[in-house]
């Protein structure tokens, strides 16, 4: 259970904060990369604050940093410093991947903009994430993930006709932004090496979240139909949805023909199949209420856990529908080892891990999140400085 090596030797600037880019920078730290965190001295990310324990927030380790921050190294540069900006310049010289998040045009104020970074490293892959992209009238808006959510009909979508719009649960177009730029910058570094050529990578989480909408969004612009929201029920199949049991809710997915006959068999529904409104797919989809109303009479005879067990083996797909705290303690989940412990703040916390497994091994971090500017003084000594240098920018406040 440790880091992978696939992308060991690579040098990744994260200069990014609080979701999208950090979340980016941590999959490409899974990964085996170096990623050394940029922060502003004396605030750094934003997430630092952020999270559910007040009492790691204060000491600049909130939960939300923690989540996609470990293994990471801290810098502090203020890039608006003349001194900070030089140390930069050498940083980015020894750097693959710059990764930012600042709205469109920050970078070139700074002096640090595509044109500028490339003539300080050839290769160089440079990842700027944004709300709506680098182009375009909305470039210079600010955006969130709720933002984003609401732009992208995401919220339209989710939810019943009587609840939507409703916001998912979780910050799902930055999460979704973030895995589109991880995965372009390792796209980008196989081009670099290969080829020597660097890329310069416009990353928008708008663009992100309507392209994770394929199906939703080809249902419009391909067959000209409006998608709506339509609670639990899957617009594609039924019985596809969330029903009711004994004592819970229960996920059905009988999508197949073979598995609707096999769902009626084992609940002893045998007449649902000869029934003209259920025959065939398309039946189903037209008369998906009428058809749940059949099946709940029976599923609210027995608990959850009874017709999971039922259902085992017969090819329908059916689970429970679990809280967060109960899908964290599934075997399956433990079996995987997709949660990690490291130590923070002189205790042991977890921290999830990647979605992927390496050579059959699970990945996660072997180092903790950092400390604020933990690791200034000794990337600077790796650039070449010394500790009195180091320390007169530390006086004149370029870290």
């Amino acid at each position: 259970m440790t880091t992978a090596d696939l992308l060991a030797g690579i040098r990744v600037l994260d200069l990014t904060n609080v979701l999208a880019g950090p979340f980016a920078g941590y999959q490409l730290g899974l990964m085996g990369a170096e990623v050394i965190k940029v922060e502003v001295p004396g605030s750094g990310d934003l997430a630092r604050n952020l999270g559910a324990d007040p009492a790691l927030s204060a000491r600049g380790l909130g939960v939300s940093f923690l989540a996609q921050n470990a293994a990471k190294r801290s810098v502090t540069i203020d890039l608006k410093h003349p001194r900070g900006q030089e140390v930069f310049r050498r940083l980015v010289a020894s750097a693959d991947v710059v990764l930012e998040n600042f709205r469109p045009g920050v970078m070139e104020r700074l002096g640090f903009g595509w044109e500028r970074l490339r003539t300080l490293q050839p290769r160089l892959v440079y990842c700027a994430v944004s709300g709506f992209g680098q182009t375009g009238p909305m470039r210079d808006l600010p955006a969130y993930d709720q933002i984003v959510q609401g732009l992208s009909g995401v919220m339209s979508t989710t939810g019943t006709p009587g609840t939507a719009p409703l916001r998912t649960g979780f910050p799902v177009c930055d999460t979704l932004g973030g895995f589109a730029a991880a995965f372009a910058v390792g796209s980008a570094l196989v081009r670099a090496q290969r080829t020597g050529e660097g890329s310069f990578l416009d990353v928008s989480m708008l663009e992100s979240a309507l392209a994770a909408m394929g199906w939703v969004v080809s249902d419009y612009v391909i067959a000209g139909q409006h998608p709506v929201p339509m609670g639990n029920e899957n617009k594609t199949a039924a019985p596809s949805g969330t029903f009711r049991t004994a004592d819970g809710l229960l996920n059905i997915a009988a999508n197949k023909q073979e598995q609707f006959e096999a769902l009626a068999r084992v609940l002893g529904r045998e007449e649902l199949l000869t029934d003209p409104r259920f025959a065939l797919r398309e039946d189903r989809k037209r008369h998906r209420e009428e058809l749940r109303a059949a099946l709940e009479e029976t599923l609210v005879q027995r608990g959850v856990d009874e017709w999971v067990d039922a259902l085992a083996g017969t090819g329908v797909p059916a689970a429970a529908v679990l809280t967060v705290p109960e899908a964290m303690d599934l075997p399956q989940i433990r079996a995987r080892h997709l949660l990690h412990e490291v130590e923070v703040a002189d205790e042991r916390v977890r921290v999830l891990g990647s979605s992927v497994h390496v050579d059959g091994a699970a990945v996660g971090p072997t180092e903790p999140p950092p400390l604020l500017g933990e690791h200034t003084r000794a990337v600077l000594g790796e650039l070449g400085y010394d500790d009195e240098t180091i320390d007169e920018l530390y006086r004149e406040g370029a870290l």
